[in-house]
């Protein structure tokens, strides 16, 4: 990693990303830690899914997210920080009516940066994941799939 700045209205290497609905700009990367601002509409989610060889976080900056693992289910708010360790499945929904701006990080980076490139734009959901599954994380089949 170089020193310097990420200026709050710019992501690394000029990136801002359009994954699932929500739009990350990357703002540190390296191969022990990976960081992006997100910007969660209401009515979006990221579905369970398990990232095998990463531990994950959030940290609220505003609004609000729920987090479920599983059968649980935490609510997190401004100010929050949600931990999601590696092997644990979880799934991510802005149901809050209003917008969620938060901080994600993952450590180690392992293939994350390289997947949001993937991703950009994509809107197939068998195609999300395949690519995921190509970058170390796991989506879980849908309820009624199972």
């Amino acid at each position: 990693m170089e020193p310097g700045l990420t200026k709050a209205d710019a992501g690394l290497n000029g990136h801002a990303w359009n994954v699932v609905g929500h739009t990350y700009v990357p703002k540190l990367w390296n191969e022990d830690a990976f960081i992006w601002h997100a910007t969660l509409p209401d009515g979006t989610f990221v579905p369970p899914h398990i990232h095998p060889t990463q531990d994950e976080w959030i940290y609220m900056l505003d609004g609000e997210l729920e987090v479920e693992f599983g059968e649980e289910k935490v609510v997190a708010r401004t100010g929050d920080t949600v931990k999601m360790p590696r092997g644990i499945a979880h799934g991510i929904f802005n149901r809050s009516g209003t917008t969620a701006l938060c901080v994600f990080g993952v450590a180690p980076s392992r293939r994350l940066y390289d997947l949001f490139i993937a991703l950009d734009g994509v809107t197939d959901p068998a195609e999300l994941v395949r690519l995921s599954a190509l970058h170390e994380v796991d989506f879980l089949p849908p309820p009624d799939a199972a």
